[in-house]
Formats: C-alpha cells, structure tokens, sequence
C-alpha cells in the first residue's frame, strides 16, 4: 500500500491531521520553526510520491526549504526520544492496547560507505554479506494493527573506534558497538524502565548463541520474552541431570519432535488473511546452555514449543523459547505470530512512508528521519482504517490491584518466587486474558537467595499484569491430535 493514499484526501484534511500530530505528540520541541518544519517533513512524507528524499520532500520549493529541512533533520539538536515517547503512550492510551512489542529487524542496503553505521556485515536475515545499516524497530502490537515506536541503529567497530568517523557522525560518546541483539534488548530495557508503557511480553528473534544472555537479561528485570530460535539450538529435558556428560547433545528439533504424541492442534487465522488454518505444537520444560561468555554459569530454564507450520512437513518448523508460564500454549504461538502482523505492517505501510529512504550521513539525522517516518506510518495506518489520529481513548478497566506500577510490580515480584512449571498436558481452555488477579505467592515459595547466600535464578515470569485481550478475528481453539 502506497504513501500517497493519503495524497487522495483534501488538503483541508491532510492539514487537519498534521495539525493533530504537531499538537499532540512535539510538544517537547522548544521552538515554534522547529515543530513548523516537523510539519513540513511530515506532510512530505504523507503525500509526496516516490522514494522520501528531502529534496523530494521539498518539492517544487527546493533550494531554501531544502536547507531548511536538512538543518532540522542533520543538524537542529532536537531530541527524538520524547516525540517517541509520546508516540507510544497515545498508541497505547488512545488507539489500541497492545498485546505485545515486537522487535522487528531491518536491513537497509547501501552503495557507499558514508552512510552512519553502514558497513560490509553478514546478514542474518538475508542469509548473506551485504553492505548495509542493520537496524531494530521495537513495535506497539495487536491483532489488527503494529506500528514502531523506538529505533536502534547497530554500529559496527569501526564507526565507535575510529575517532574521525565517529565526529564526522556525530555519535555521542556513550554509544558503543553491540551485535543488533544486544541493541535491542537495552532498547526494550529502556523503554520499560522510564517510557511509563504496561509491561508487555517482548517478541523477537535471537541467535542460538545469544540466547541465554538474551533471556537472563529480560529474566532478571521482570519481562516477559517469547524469542524464535533455530531449531539446531542444543537443550537437555528440565529434567535432566544437570552436570550429566553430553547434556547438550539434543537439539530443540528432536525435542519437539519427539513430543508428536503430545502434539495440541490449534485452529487460527493468519493476519491479512480470511482463512483458518490448524497448526500443530508441542512444547516442553528445558535447559539451554549458558553463554559464550560465561561457559561455567549454569544452565538457563526456559520453555521451549515448537511448531509444524509448514504443510505436509513430518518436522517442526518453528521454534520458539519463553520465560512465561501462565499463558496456555494457543496464545503464546499467537503471541509470536505477531511478527506476521508486523512485516505486513512493515510492508504495506512504513515502506511507503520512506523508512528506508534517508540519506544523510549524522547519527542524529537519521533517529530524526525513523522518528517523523513512525509518526508518519501510525498517522497513515489510522487514515485507512478510518480511525483519527486524536480520538478519545475508549473506557478501560484496571486490573485488579491497582495502578499499573503497582500491578507490574507486583508481577514481578511475584514472578521471581515462583518456581518453574511446565505447560499442563491435553486440551486447554483459553479463559479469559485481561483483568484476572495477579496470583499471591506460593506458601513454599523460594527465598529470594540461596543456602549459600547467592541470589536464585529468576523463575519464568507471570504475564497476568501485562495481559491484553486477543482480538475477535484472531478466535483460536486448541485441542490434541
């Protein structure tokens, strides 16, 4: 779906929309030619046709509107971090409740060198070397909808390294190189702890090898995670001897496969799509091994499921791992489809708002251009659904317990004293998911360290507090093959 939908308005319309964006979400801009020339990128990026240059987004006015623009997004100092903010609280508060945030990775593939972050790099999702920028957009999700709010650029060695690089881009001094993963991670981190957002189950794909670190980070800070994973990944059974000689010799394929007895056949639909399909899982209690980095830790427990999603195919296909343990089976896997939703998103959306289309080369400049490009995809996205940018936001209900912190907090506090469960077998009954009570601790709960005083590993985490009601389209029944 192209940008230029919106083109099809009145400019009376267009104009009254980007008057609701400016007002409602860059307020945090201190000066008046600041939020004016916000408007003008906006408008550029709604209506003009083609690739989202912004010379393009000038127009036929270019030459001092161009300057213009260029000194906004390359060089005024304005910061983006509120404007997202204030994004992602509006999505929440006034247009959806989420049922999750989804880190979706992009590759942005480059001819030069110049470009901040870009460099030769294997691609995992390209399966080859590119010469790229790889990005993550942490994405605000429900059934119907997905749209990004807080953008990572990953950096390779030598744009934090080299001195005259680094300047020439304007990287602040605090940024560092990490893989895409890590960036991602100490995004969501970020967000959770002062974007004042509902604690929701975080989806995303990680390597085998990144997997420990990835769950013991969410794990340790009370956040619910469902991350794919290869199937080659090596796990033992929960129960497992845990200094046992080859404890890693299975992988999670032959794991999963080896529960096709146990397999639950769950009846779903498919985003953008009218059909039901049925999908066969299975899932059980394991333990991964830690870390490249800390090979002497032990091992980390998690749930792992899988899925035979791929017709006709005697294998599963897709795996995933979770810290949470109170979700039936059916709605995890819908929870980690939700990447569905988002490359659709992704696709017939946010590339025609020019997501990938800056060209300058200022680290600053290009958080500028994702943050008005995700203004500018959840202003479009609202458009065709015939919903405005500025509705009042429906009556909710609490949760019981309180406040949102005081819910959350108590989540998480429940959560590491509770001990590890494995996903009860036959049918399960999908009740309700939004308003049930935050559970009281156990009686033989855990203490909080051990019997030689060392902290306890986190146990996998209640989402009671982060829940959200499954959207009407996406009903789901589950029952054994």
């Amino acid at each position: 779906m192209q940008s230029n939908t919106l083109h099809a308005n009145s400019k009376r319309e267009l104009s009254a929309l980007l008057d609701e964006v400016i007002s409602l979400l860059f307020e945090s801009l201190p000066r008046r030619d600041q939020r004016k020339w916000a408007r003008v990128y906006l408008n550029g990026l709604l209506s003009a046709s083609g690739k989202k240059t912004i010379r393009n987004i000038a127009g036929a006015d270019a030459g001092s509107v161009e300057q213009s623009l260029q000194q906004f997004i390359s060089k005024s100092p304005w910061d983006w971090t509120p404007v997202r903010r204030s994004l992602a609280q509006h999505i929440e508060r006034g247009v959806q409740r989420p049922l999750a945030w989804v880190v979706q990775p992009v590759v942005i593939e480059k001819a030069g060198d110049r470009s901040v972050g870009v460099g030769r790099q294997f691609v995992p999702q390209l399966g080859r070397m590119a010469n790229c920028q790889q990005a993550a957009g942490v994405w605000l999700v429900a059934g119907e909808a997905g749209f990004p709010v807080e953008w990572s650029l990953s950096l390779p060695g030598p744009w934090t390294t080299e001195l005259l690089r680094r300047r020439s881009a304007g990287i602040p001094d605090a940024v560092r190189s990490r893989t895409p993963a890590q960036d991602a991670v100490q995004t969501v981190l970020r967000m959770a702890d002062t974007w004042q957002l509902q604690l929701r189950p975080v989806v995303m794909e990680v390597s085998n090898a990144e997997l420990a670190e990835t769950m013991e980070t969410f794990t340790s800070a009370g956040i619910p995670c469902v991350l794919r994973v290869d199937g080659s990944l090596p796990v033992a059974l929960a129960t497992a001897a845990r200094r046992k000689p080859g404890l890693y010799a299975t992988s999670a394929r032959e794991v999963i496969d080896s529960l096709r007895s146990q397999r639950r056949l769950v009846e779903w639909r498919r985003h953008g799509r009218s059909d039901d399909v049925v999908t066969p899982l299975a899932s059980a209690c394991v333990l991964a091994p830690p870390g490249e980095e800390q090979p002497a830790a032990a091992p980390v427990p998690m749930t792992l499921f899988g899925a035979w999603a791929e017709v006709g195919s005697p294998l599963p296909s897709e795996f995933w791992a979770t810290n949470i343990q109170d979700l039936p089976l059916a709605q995890l896997f819908l929870l980690a489809r939700l990447t569905d939703r988002v490359a659709l998103d992704f696709d017939e959306v946010c590339e025609g708002v020019g997501i990938r289309d800056f060209e300058g080369r200022s680290f600053r400049g290009w958080h500028h251009h994702m943050t008005l490009s995700s203004v500018a995809h959840a202003a479009t996205l609202l458009a065709l659904r015939g919903q405005k940018f500025a509705e009042p936001p429906p009556a909710r209900t609490e949760p019981t317990g309180g406040t949102r912190r005081a819910v959350r907090t108590a989540a998480v506090r429940t959560a590491a004293i509770r001990t590890a469960g494995v996903p009860a077998s036959g049918p399960v009954t999908v009740g309700r998911v939004h308003g049930d009570p935050v559970p009281a601790a156990p009686a033989d709960a855990r203490p909080a360290v051990g019997p030689l005083g060392q902290p306890r590993r986190p146990a996998p985490l209640s989402v009671q507090a982060s829940r959200a009601p499954f959207p009407q389209a996406h009903r789901l029944r589950e029952f054994t093959s």
